[in-house]
């Protein structure tokens, strides 16, 4: 094949331009048809030249882009106009060629038959969604596409869903990166063996035709690409041409979906060197081919790369390993080179003359080879496209189809040699790139599909060097940023150290190729490679050794630092992913035995690196002041090798350490830093302003620790095992600065440190000691015992979430390293560990999340304080960790008060690392602990209880590690010691604590004159004296002050240590002895220090016994308790010591002291028997008497605190009693709005602001503090229980069409279509969607002091959440939020009660009042305060909802639209606080929104509005109700005009409203009865003809029957049977029932109506109206609610309203019809009713008989039910097409009150400046709407022009939100907080509970 598409190829034709081109005048299908043909015989020389010909001229490279480039019309040879038309007509020409003749289509579906699809392969870009299984992963950079994730089977394992950062690619069926057994349906079958051979003619073409295609393509590229002037790529022209070569790209795209078969006739093109060479070496006479090719050479020259001129073969040198080591720099680099990269056998290319190679960075060293950086030859198609990918910076659709190719195993090889023969060109032109981040993205979206198979990248390694390439690009790319190193010895260092200002640094430009390096380093076989090359290691050491001592800060003593740089961001950054990264990579695969040559060679080069570096930088043995640098990777790189050859590899730790010289250099830096952190946390450094904090927490952040802090402390644990313990000790002392405060005197000069930062420093000093000998984490803990104690750690500070702990528990940054997050262990441990809390959902409670919290046991025995120190980015969650700790004990009444920190016992040392514990057992240190003891018992200024705890905690932790220790040199040292001081009678302590001998001091008083008295400071030396051991005799006679002792003993020891060492120069000793000679004595403080040693006269134990007494304040108070119970000494562990304050410190180190040895026994009992008279020195006891008046001071001042603190809590508990607590709606102490009893003539109110109280008057009203809100909860009412779900595929649609709002819309519309409009407009109640609800706190204020308030807030700039430009504000008392005030009404709340009291007027005579008081017209009261007042809060109202919701005339403006509006604003309040009540009334009057309500008060000011319109009392509906018109004829009459709408189409309810609004208030409770009974005989009629409806002819007929029977009883007017049957009567009369044939009765349901269902469905008929009814006289009486059960509610109601008689007796079943009261006789005022409806029917029988079914039944509001899993949400909405703007949202949400999808934020969906969201909100919800962010999972609300986060009603397994699914974990719904949700969104109070609002402009 390949032969054949060569001999086509062949030499360049002479140009055919001439020509008139006659293939092109055929049709197209049949040129291709018969050059198929030609080409299948098998001399196919003359088919081959042909189609040459016609490709030659079909693919002409010139043209298109010069005419795009000119704009001029190419007056193309396919014809057409500008240079798309041509583009186009040569891609069809393609497609018609490669079909040969036939369909491409169906070409297309041929190859496809050929695909053996064992790959999926698919191509993502950013932002794509996909997913990761780590239980099926091999490689931990695996990736699933959503499609062959839900296809396999998953189920149980650890996955997630991502959003792909920079783009990425489908691995299933792929063995090498996931394991089969997760391999989608699709993929599993290795279907190769039955997919049959692919037929020779049906690629034959394809063969041909697609190198000239690709070549053409090729010099478009060459043509487009214009060397940029000043090295800056104009970004605009690379992207034109981009623009014009994208059909191309996206034909070869397409070819490469066509499966396997296409793709290896594409790899066979791409690959092939002869066709390259023929078709691009630019020789013959083809103008346009030479010119191209020399473009493309000087692209290659400008790109700093050359082009081989000669067959030069690259020798492999040899590497050498030291002999590179430059001069100047003092490091050594050498590089094993590249070899026979380009072996090739090229004939001399023309053009490449005069091509220089490029000019050296400044640094490197002179056996790197040239080639990796500098050469570049390219050998087929392949490699020249993706040299110009490169060039043009990743185009997008380039790299998809470079990685569309890889399934092609024969490619993916190909591709991946060339990538990394491209390798250093790669980085260079990412340096240069302005779009660094998007590049990075497009390299790392090539590289991890090359590099994560462990199989190709070994060969790649072998093969190509890739290592090598990967190590000197990566030195190369660092070189270039490089400054000379400030650190140690400014002027002479020789050092040189990153930037970390640079961009290359700063913006992480590295990322990529470090990226890429830690992936080939997971394989084991690379990194195998990798540590057993030395020149590798030594050139990565160099590489290191550029961070070493990077970002180094500078302590600022004068000034404030004026810019505080970030560039510690970078730093850190560079470091773990440069340094550490690749070193845990390392590390992963030196696990065993085995591999012990790995670490030694690692080691070796890393202290030859370090003793460079230390040459470097001048460092000798003590560091610089005042500076400190946060990085050191070589330090680290030498510990974790160290720590993974004692812990895995068993290598002898000794045969790995240098000499003790170069440990001392070693210990130094890391202790710098130690010491640091401390003094940062002292405020020494706050002159350096915030980023110096911040560089201390990163250091010990979770991320960075294990990389960072925890080498460190390791690195010292070492040195310190090995090196002399008081040299150590003393080092530490120093750095941390607080040597001279070491001192038995009470005063003292410190030199270094400022006396306020004295006692911080020492404790940092001893928490590092502390830390250092009781941290085991690298020196014997098991993987499993550090996860646990990591676990606790984090958990006592706080409890918390899953994901938390996963983040904050510091994991080997390398995934393959064990402790993979979610792994097996880390579940186990965490349950082992923690008890889980469920989210706990309190309404308006903040959401809570799922969280872990420690087990009793845990406090009990796991608790560990060192670690928690150690692991705290914030100090104070160390004091959190020890408050929780004392709440646990004293929970479980282990202790009550406030308890010390407890010792915990430690895992046993690794034998390696014995040696630390000499520590312990230095005289240095029991000197210093000695001393701090001492001046702790005496009070001496600076010294804190954390100092003594830390001094005990020593004690402790020596005392543990002590009884192993038994050598001869102590046993001699005792023996002296015993014999000289063998006289003391009885007072002797020779003890098994041997290491404590040295410390014991022993004085009676009568041995005191036998004490040389020369001075008295000698005295005190020899006293201290005799603490030391004999050995050292010529030390103490050369000393003359106790003082001094300690520290000369420093400056002894290493001065000795020194000498050890044999560094006899004296420039060593002189960096010592300053710090000793320049001890400072204050004139007067000699007798001081006299007086002070006089005092001494105690061992480590009668100080301890005394600091006892001293502690819990008795004299005596420690009693050995093993007097009592000897058991105690048999038995050590016991539960009693465990936890407690210092006293029990004390006592169990005492304990521990006296189990150790009999003689310490027998001592500590000998102390306790002397009563030990108190002889403090008089000095003392001022000191002394000064704390103890502080004391009492302090005493005084907290008894005063407690005092004013109850008083504050009873005034906060009366303030609770009277207001409402916001937060919880449901569960508040209901306040009622007035204090007055119902005898009390007038309300008296509170007024919040000004505090005064009094009536509401004319001219001061006060007002109840209000919000107004527009609302559309009813409308969303349905009439079916079965509630609504969200759809989640494309057949589920909402229709919104049975919704409350929908029904009432529709009827309103009717009746305006056949009845006079103002008729229409008394008939029915508006406000189901936008109407508006009022709401109070229940507070009130007067409205002059609520306007200055707002005056305050309008003035005062704090941001608040709302605007007060709106009127909104928060209430004054409770903060509440609210936008209005509604006038109070003077005059009692409660209506007076003669008001109440029932008149025995008869019925009639009160329809008459009725009826008179209503005709009143309702005069405005005369301009008082109140009546603006009124008059601007139905303003307020008014201008609450939008102009829509409150015009429903047909003439716009007409004042029956106002009437309507505000009559409905009544029935809106009134409905929705049914809905707040459950529905019914059954609870009785217990429910809060009652005592809360505000509904008398609006009443009053929306009947003062509505008087203001008298209804024409021709048209009044009262008399239609009340009195019978004779001319009933005449009505009817005049055609013309529209009739009235009749009396049984009004809604009862609003009737009801009208006419008591219509009354002068206060309204007496006769009229209100007698009202009700009215309109209850109209709504009983209306549910007899509806039930008459409903029912079929044959009921009808026998009801009609039997009720005309019983007609003439006495009481038929209370029968519903008799009413039935005369309705029927009556509408027979009419069309009504006259059935149109057939299609109606199918429609009624033929129910077997029984007398019980009847009597039911009447009741439920009226039941509605009796709720709002009750509830209205509720809130205008002031009465109670009764309580009853659901059956009796409709029986309660009606006797409470009175319209049952009251000698009712109950006990026959009771009767709806028993409540009537008719004001007329039934039977002539329902005749005249049914009059009215015939007369309708008469002409339009069918919507007369719609109009009369009406629903009556709502049922309570919902929100939209979500699936469980929120999986099938995402997948359905995610890619779900806008109907809008039909894009894919960026942002989709989705309403969940009615289902819609909108975008969120998008603006193609804007309409006049609002947003899609906005907008719904406005329409759906009149202003409120609830959203699901479908790409965040949370839940958005939006409020008016405020919006807040509410969070999310799905939680994964562990409780917990997943916002914005980062964490890509499944979500589950969570109900009970759905619940709440919906209970804000019924109950409108989003307002009040949620805190966080903004403005959102409109804009989402």
């Amino acid at each position: 094949m390949a032969a054949a598409a060569a001999a086509a190829v062949g030499g360049p034709q002479p140009p055919q331009a001439e020509v008139p081109a006659p293939g092109l005048a055929l049709d197209k299908a049949a040129t291709a048809a018969h050059l198929k043909a030609a080409l299948s015989r098998p001399d196919n020389r003359a088919g081959a030249e042909e189609l040459q010909a016609l490709l030659e001229r079909v693919l002409s490279a010139e043209r298109p882009l010069a005419a795009a480039a000119d704009g001029e019309e190419a007056a193309a040879a396919g014809g057409g106009g500008g240079p798309g038309a041509a583009e186009e007509e040569a891609l069809e020409w393609c497609k018609c060629l490669l079909a040969g003749g036939g369909g491409y289509d169906e070409f297309c579906a041929a190859v496809r038959a050929y695909d053996p699809a064992a790959l999926c392969g698919l191509v993502w870009t950013a932002n794509f969604v996909a997913y990761r299984c780590r239980t099926c992963g091999i490689s931990p950079c695996m990736s699933l596409c959503a499609e062959c994730f839900h296809q396999g089977d998953h189920t149980g394992h650890d996955f997630n869903m991502f959003r792909s950062q920079a783009g990425g690619a489908c691995d299933c069926g792929d063995s090498n990166v996931m394991r089969e057994s997760g391999f989608c349906k699709r993929h599993q079958i290795k279907s190769s063996s039955n997919i049959p051979c692919v037929p020779k003619d049906l690629l034959m073409m394809s063969e041909f035709v697609l190198p000239r295609f690709i070549f053409c393509l090729i010099q478009y590229l060459r043509e487009g690409y214009n060397e940029p002037a000043a090295d800056v790529p104009s970004e605009k022209d690379l992207n034109k041409v981009l623009q014009l070569l994208e059909p191309q790209i996206s034909f070869l795209e397409d070819l490469t979906k066509m499966g396997g078969a296409m793709r290896s006739v594409l790899t066979q093109v791409l690959t092939n060197q002869q066709n390259y060479k023929d078709l691009t070496s630019g020789l013959g006479e083809n103008a346009c081919a030479r010119k191209s090719h020399e473009k493309y050479l000087i692209a290659l020259k400008s790109s700093g790369l050359t082009y081989p001129e000669d067959k030069l073969v690259y020798g492999i040198q040899e590497p050498s390993a030291g002999a590179s080591t430059l001069a100047v720099q003092g490091f050594a680099s050498a590089a094993g080179t590249l070899g026979q990269l380009d072996s090739s056998d090229e004939e001399d290319q023309d053009g490449s003359q005069g091509l220089g190679k490029r000019k050296r960075v400044k640094l490197s060293s002179n056996t790197k080879d040239q080639s990796i950086m500098d050469v570049l030859k390219h050998k087929s198609f392949l490699e020249e496209l993706l040299f110009w990918t490169i060039k043009y910076e990743f185009p997008q659709k380039m790299v998809t189809f470079l990685l569309n190719m890889l399934p092609d195993q024969e490619y993916k090889v190909a591709f991946t040699k060339t990538f990394v023969q491209h390798y250093a060109f790669i980085m260079k032109t990412l340096k240069k790139s302005h779009e660094s981040d998007t590049m990075s993205n497009r390299i790392v979206h090539i590289s991890v599909q090359l590099f994560s198979n462990e199989e190709l990248a070994r060969q790649v390694t072998e093969e190509c060097q890739l290592l090598d390439i990967m190590v000197t690009v990566l030195l190369y790319m660092m070189e270039s940023c490089l400054i000379k190193s400030e650190l140690q010895d400014e002027e002479n260092s020789l050092h040189v150290v990153v930037n970390c200002g640079e961009a290359l640094l700063k913006n992480n430009t590295y990322w990529p190729l470090v990226s890429d390096f830690i992936n080939i380093l997971s394989h084991q076989s690379v990194a195998k490679r990798f540590l057993e090359d030395h020149g590798l290691l030594v050139t990565w050491m160099n590489f290191v050794s550029f961070f070493q001592g990077m970002n180094l800060n500078k302590r600022e003593l004068n000034e404030h630092v004026e810019f505080e740089s970030q560039t510690y961001y970078a730093a850190f950054a560079a470091e773990l992913e440069a340094c550490a990264q690749p070193m845990w990579g390392l590390l992963s695969h030196c696990k065993v035995r085995e591999t012990q040559e790995y670490t030694r060679n690692v080691v070796r080069y890393c202290l030859e690196a370090l003793q460079d570096w230390f040459d470097a930088i001048n460092f000798v043995d003590e560091p610089a002041p005042n500076q400190v640098t946060f990085h050191l990777p070589l330090h680290r790189y030498y510990a974790m090798f160290l720590s993974k050859a004692v812990k895995c590899q068993e290598l002898d730790l000794d045969s790995v350490l240098p000499d003790q010289e170069m440990l001392m250099k070693l210990m130094i830096h890391p202790l710098q830093i130690q010491a640091s952190l401390a003094e940062i946390h002292s405020n020494m450094w706050v002159r350096n302003g915030l980023q110096i904090k911040g560089q201390a927490m990163t250091y010990v952040q979770s991320h960075f620790c294990n990389s960072m802090i925890d080498p460190d402390i390791y690195l010292l644990q070492v040195c310190a095992s090995r090196l002399d313990p008081d040299y150590f000790i003393s080092s530490v002392f120093e750095r941390f600065k607080v040597v001279d405060l070491l001192t038995m005197a009470s005063q003292h000069q410190n030199t270094v440190l400022d006396a306020e930062h004295e006692r911080s420093m020492l404790e940092g000093a001893l928490t590092f000691l502390v830390i250092l000998l009781s941290l085991r984490l690298h020196l014997g803990m098991s993987d499993d015992e550090i996860l646990r104690a990591e676990m606790v750690a984090q958990l006592c500070m706080n409890d918390r979430t899953h994901s938390s702990l996963l983040d904050l528990i510091p994991e080997n940054p390398n995934p393959k390293s064990g402790i993979i997050p979610g792994s097996y262990s880390f579940e186990s441990v965490l349950s082992a560990v923690a008890d889980f809390k469920a989210p706990v959902f309190e309404p308006g409670g903040s959401m809570q999340q799922g969280m872990y919290t420690p087990k009793a046991e845990v406090w009990d025995h796991e608790f560990d304080p060192v670690m928690v120190i150690l692991r705290t980015v914030y100090r104070r969650d160390v004091q959190s960790a020890m408050d929780r700790y004392t709440a646990f004990l004293k929970q479980s009444g282990k202790f009550p008060g406030n308890p010390w920190p407890p010792y915990k016992k430690r895992t046993p040392l690794h034998p390696s690392y014995k040696g630390l514990m000499r520590l312990l057992h230095c005289k240095t240190l029991h000197i210093v602990l000695f001393t701090l003891l001492y001046k702790i018992l005496m009070d001496h200024q600076n010294l804190s209880e954390h100092v003594l705890c830390m001094v005990l905690y020593l004690i402790e932790l020596g005392l543990e590690n002590s009884a192993e220790e038994e050598s001869d040199e102590e046993a001699s040292a005792c023996g002296p010691e015993r014999c000289h001081d063998s006289w003391f009678p009885g007072s002797n302590l020779v003890s098994n604590m041997r290491h404590f001998i040295n410390y014991v001091r022993v004085r009676v008083p009568e041995t005191a004159p036998e004490v040389k008295r020369d001075s008295l400071a000698s005295t005190s030396s020899d006293s201290l004296g005799s603490l030391q051991s004999s050995r050292r005799p010529k030390v103490l006679q050369r000393e003359n002050s106790g003082t001094a002792q300690v520290f000369s003993l420093v400056a002894e020891r290493r001065k000795k240590f020194q000498e050890i060492i044999n560094r006899s120069n004296s420039e060593a000793n002189q960096v010592v002895r300053p710090k000793t000679s320049s001890k400072w004595s204050a004139p007067g403080s000699a007798p001081q220090l006299t007086t002070a040693i006089l005092e001494i006269k105690e061992s480590i134990l009668s100080l301890l016994i005394k600091l006892h007494h001293k502690l819990s304040g008795k004299q005596n108070s420690y009693y050995p308790p093993w007097l009592d119970d000897i058991e105690i000494l048999i038995q050590p562990e016991i539960p009693k010591y465990s936890h407690g304050d210092g006293i029990t410190a004390v006592e169990r180190i005492l304990l521990k002291a006296a189990l150790q040895s009999r003689m310490n026994k027998r001592i500590i009992e000998e102390i306790c028997r002397k009563v030990t008279p108190p002889v403090p020195p008089k000095k003392i006891t001022a000191a002394e008497k000064k704390t103890l008046d502080k004391e009492e001071r302090r005493q005084k001042a907290r008894e005063r605190q407690q005092k004013l603190l109850a008083e504050f809590a009873s005034r906060q508990k009366s303030f609770m009693e009277t207001a409402m607590d916001v937060d919880s709606p449901e569960s508040d102490i209901p306040m009622e709005i007035t204090t007055a009893e119902p005898q009390v003539s007038e309300a008296v109110y509170d007024c919040v602001i000004c505090g005064q109280s009094g009536p509401s008057s004319e001219d001061r009203p006060t007002g109840l503090v209000v919000l107004l809100q527009a609302s559309s909860v009813l409308g969303q009412c349905r009439d079916n229980i079965e509630p609504k779900k969200l759809p989640i595929s494309e057949e589920e649609q909402i229709y919104p069409w049975d919704t409350c709002a929908a029904v009432h819309d529709v009827r309103l519309s009717l009746l305006q279509r056949y009845f006079k409009d103002s008729s229409c407009l008394l008939a029915v109640s508006v406000g189901w969607e936008g109407g508006v609800y009022v709401q109070t706190c229940g507070h009130t204020l007067h409205i002059d002091c609520h306007k200055s308030y707002m005056e305050s807030l309008r003035n005062d700039q704090v941001l608040q959440g709302f605007s007060v430009d709106k009127g909104e504000f928060t209430c004054p008392l409770c903060r509440q939020f609210a936008n209005s005030v509604l006038p109070c009404y003077p005059g009692s709340n409660v209506e007076n009660n003669l008001w109440q009291r029932p008149s025995n007027k008869s019925i009639q005579d009160l329809i008459k009042e009725v009826e008179e008081l209503q005709g009143r017209p309702g005069a405005f009261p005369s301009e008082t305060n109140l009546s603006k007042e009124m008059e601007s809060v139905m303003k307020d109202i008014k201008n609450t909802t939008q102009k829509k919701y409150r015009d429903y005339s047909k003439t716009p403006g007409s004042p029956d639209n106002d009437f309507l509006f505000m009559y409905s604003v009544a029935r809106t309040n009134l409905e929705l606080e049914l809905i707040h009540r459950g529905g019914n009334l059954c609870s009785g009057g217990a429910s809060t929104a009652g005592k809360r309500s505000c509904l008398n008060q609006l009443f009053h000011v929306l009947a003062l509005h509505m008087r203001l319109y008298s209804i024409d009392s021709e048209y009044n509906p009262w008399r239609k109700l009340t009195q019978l018109l004779e001319e009933m004829s005449s009505q009817l009459g005049n055609e013309e005009q529209q009739p009235e709408v009749p009396i049984l189409y009004h809604d009862v309810t609003s009737l009801l409203l009208i006419q008591i609004l219509m009354m002068p208030q206060p309204l007496h409770k006769d009229h209100f009865t007698c009202i009700v009974k009215v309109l209850f005989t109209l709504l009983y009629t209306q549910g007899l003809v509806a039930l008459s409806v409903k029912c079929n002819e044959e009921d009808r007929s026998a009801w009609k029957h039997t009720g005309a029977l019983k007609k003439n009883t006495c009481d038929a007017e209370k029968s519903y049977e008799v009413l039935l049957s005369f309705v029927i009567s009556e509408l027979s009369k009419g069309k009504l029932y006259h059935e149109e044939g057939t299609q109606e009765c199918a429609t009624i349901i033929p129910v077997a109506w029984s007398p019980e269902s009847m009597e039911k469905y009447l009741q439920d008929f009226c039941l509605p109206f009796l709720r709002i009814t009750s509830l209205l006289q509720h809130h205008l009486f002031g009465e109670d609610l009764p309580s009853c059960q659901e059956e009796e509610e409709f029986s309660v109601l009606s006797s409470c309203l009175g319209l049952l008689p009251t000698f009712y007796q109950t006990e026959h079943p009771f009767i709806s019809a028993s409540c009537l009261d008719w004001p007329v006789p039934a039977f002539d005022i329902i005749s005249q009713w049914c009059f009215e409806i015939n007369s309708f029917t008469e002409r339009h029988a069918e919507q007369g008989k719609a109009l009369l079914i009406q629903e009556s039944k709502w049922k309570l509001p919902h929100l939209l039910q979500l699936p469980e899993n929120y999986n099938t949400i995402f997948q359905y909405y995610h890619r779900k097409t806008c109907s809008v703007c039909t894009k894919v949202p960026k942002d989709p949400a989705v309403c969940l009150v009615c289902g819609t999808f909108v975008c969120l934020k998008g603006l193609c969906c804007k309409q006049q400046s609002y947003c899609e969201c906005v907008l719904h909100s406005q329409n759906c919800g009149a202003g409120t709407g609830i959203f699901l962010l479908i790409n965040a999972s949370v839940i958005i609300i939006i409020r008016g022009h405020r919006f807040c986060l509410w969070g999310s009603v799905y939680l994964d397994a562990h409780g917990e939100e997943d916002r914005d699914l980062r964490r890509g974990k499944p979500l589950y719904i969570c109900k009970e907080r759905y619940k709440v949700l919906e209970q804000q969104w019924i109950s409108h109070t989003f307002d009040h509970i949620n805190k966080r609002w903004g403005p959102h402009y409109n804009g989402l």
